[in-house]
């Protein structure tokens, strides 16, 4: 019955673009916040900018999906309003009524809301990195990009493959409550994932043993993307993580 469902491939085409723009989103600004307060030298600063970015991942979705709600408003919004203001747009853009922004607004409230803590991960692995190698790039004259590109980033990238890997065995998870909060029925084409899939037509209707098939299949791809992704990395560095 799921196989032959159309409604069950959208879900999954949906799915996969929401979770692979949160994945390469989330990683790459998680590492950039990362390095940009690790190469702050006042520990005040540093602590604050911290402290801030981190606040947002204890707030729940049903509060953070309001402030997107808000901020993304074609009435007072803020982003409306910035835009309007600088030119870009003559009339307020009703983003959370348009299909093709659907997307990227699921990918940058995640950044928004986990870019925080999850720097925390890279933050500590920068602290292994030993200072000898910064001493010895500054007297060989380096600055401060070239020690990011030649020491920075390659001393965390076995902590950056390992939090790759499993995230993708998660690529079929697009975040239950953040995709149902922000959707609407104006964007239901592009906000039913596999999730919000199984609760409309599983969990609503009972049919639990729909709901357990689709969650066989989701654990069977999840564990093929990880000994994929294992294997691909073992490919091109000759270490994996399994």
């Amino acid at each position: 019955d799921v196989f032959n469902d159309d409604n069950f491939y959208r879900a999954i085409k949906n799915t996969l673009a929401i979770s692979s723009l949160k994945l390469v989103f989330n990683i790459t600004s998680a590492v950039g916040l990362a390095i940009l307060i690790n190469e702050i030298r006042n520990s005040f600063v540093k602590r604050t900018i911290q402290t801030i970015s981190y606040l947002p991942y204890f707030v729940s979705w049903v509060v953070a999906a309001n402030i997107v709600f808000m901020a993304l408003s074609p009435e007072d919004g803020i982003i409306n309003q910035i835009l309007m203001a600088l030119g870009i747009t003559k009339e307020p853009i009703p983003f959370m009524g348009k299909k093709e922004y659907f997307y990227w607004i699921v990918a940058f409230s995640s950044v928004w809301k986990t870019v925080g803590y999850n720097a925390i991960v890279y933050l500590s692995a920068m602290t292994g990195i030993d200072p000898e190698l910064y001493e010895s790039a500054s007297i060989d004259g380096a600055g401060r990009i070239r020690k990011i590109i030649s020491i920075t980033i390659p001393s965390i990238m076995p902590t950056i493959k390992i939090l790759l890997v499993l995230n993708i065995g998660w690529i079929l998870n697009a975040g239950f409550e953040q995709v149902y909060l922000l959707g609407s029925p104006s964007v239901h084409e592009v906000s039913s994932t596999l999730e919000v899939y199984v609760y409309n037509y599983a969990l609503k209707y009972f049919r639990y043993s729909f709901g357990t098939a689709i969650g066989i299949f989701n654990s069977v791809v999840s564990f093929i993307l990880i000994m994929f992704a294992n294997f691909v990395s073992k490919k091109i560095d000759g270490e994996g993580i399994l």
